[in-house]
């Protein structure tokens, strides 16, 4: 499967500066140097996805990059078992979960954006932005350069993560962080490599831990939390309740999606936007930002090839703020809500939650509150009178 191409408008011959070498950097790259444009990304880092991190995707991956990130993938997960006190839910998925190494999914992308044309500077950092006549002015500092150089560019896209200073130096909204921190483990010996664990315990984090295979020995086990210290005394305590021996740790700051932020300003003539974390494009349900990094690079590179018009980011945030609704009810449950939820699943629920993933809520939602309306009861209950 081939990555789909984009419409293509009127305003296709301009310069494009990319900072950051990020998976949604150089999928925008990519796609750009797909339809003629030759862009130039510049990573603050000596080399290109030099940070491992254990990474897991719905099926959707395949429909936003085709085969690009076959090379990334290194186990497939067929079935999620949740658990809560005890009582266990298996989810069997029609469509297997993807799970990725990021920085060979990285790598790759890198490796074809510049096939395609686009121009890589490693070892460069963004300082500031300015406008200087219809064109856009970029002060870099690079490695082994005493003074600043400056850069022209028509248009700006900042893919330099959550903590962008893209964004900041624009003016555009800051995004809040939360904190991910996983352990690379082996797996129990009752665990199929194939089969991915989620405990729900609003009492240690709104989220939930998670262990996800990544071979047939060893996985990572995780959670999200609101500050480092915590969050990693946090892991600790739960890796020790399930005898696992940590073997390395990976982490993250991770945007938090609240509601929809701008992510494009115009300074004369010439244009910013942000993508992927620096846009805050991530799933508050689960907070998982690959697929929706993804659409929102693509989104940009829309915008920039067709004008400013991009269908792809009006239909990625209705996605996301059905995500924050879920999320605001989650954040009200208690360990009894979560029971009564795994409770009230019958089979035809977990059919639909293996038939429809993730980064389909608009298809996933509707059938499970019309199939079962009161996992609907349950939601509203919980939101009035949880704490």
């Amino acid at each position: 499967m081939q990555c789909p191409r984009l419409r293509v408008g009127l305003h296709v011959n301009k310069d494009v500066a990319i900072v950051g070498g990020s998976a949604a950097g150089f999928f925008t790259a990519y796609l750009l140097a797909k339809h003629g444009i030759r862009p130039r990304v510049f990573e603050a880092a000596d080399r290109i996805g030099s940070l491992d991190r254990t990474l897991i995707a719905t099926h959707r991956m395949y429909d936003v990059l085709g085969t690009l990130c076959e090379s990334a993938v290194v186990n497939k997960i067929s079935r999620f078992d949740l658990m809560v006190n005890g009582r266990l839910a298996e989810i069997g998925l029609e469509q297997p979960d993807l799970v990725l190494e990021r920085s060979t999914l990285i790598k790759t992308l890198a490796a074809k954006a510049e096939a395609a044309g686009t121009h890589i500077h490693t070892g460069t950092r963004f300082l500031t932005v300015k406008h200087h006549g219809k064109k856009l002015r970029l002060t870099l500092l690079r490695s082994g350069v005493g003074r600043p150089v400056e850069v022209s560019t028509d248009a700006l896209v900042g893919s330099d993560g959550a903590l962008s200073a893209v964004a900041r130096d624009a003016g555009l909204p800051a995004q809040p962080t939360v904190y991910l921190n996983q352990a690379i483990v082996d797996l129990p010996r009752d665990m199929s490599p194939h089969t991915a664990r989620v405990w729900f315990m609003p009492e240690e984090t709104p989220y939930f831990f998670w262990l996800i295979p990544h071979s047939p020995t060893q996985g990572v086990l995780g959670l999200i939390g609101e500050g480092e210290p915590d969050t990693r005394r946090a892991l600790m305590h739960f890796l020790e309740r399930k005898d696992l021996e940590p073997i390395s740790f990976q982490s993250a700051r991770i945007p938090l999606y609240v509601k929809w932020a701008c992510n494009h300003r115009k300074i004369t003539k010439g244009n910013i936007y942000v993508a992927g974390d620096a846009a805050g494009h991530v799933k508050n349900s689960t907070v998982g930002g690959i697929v929706a990094g993804f659409r929102g690079a693509r989104g940009v590179a829309e915008a920039i090839l067709d004008g400013g018009y991009s269908r792809e980011l009006r239909v990625l945030r209705w996605e996301l703020d059905r995500h924050q609704l879920i999320r605001k009810v989650l954040n009200r449950f208690t360990p009894i809500d979560y029971v009564k939820l795994l409770k009230l699943l019958g089979q035809s629920d977990k059919s639909s939650l293996g038939s429809f993933s993730r980064d389909e809520t608009g298809k996933l939602l509707p059938r499970l509150l019309l199939n079962n309306p009161r996992l609907l009861l349950l939601g509203i209950r919980s939101f009035l009178t949880g704490n």
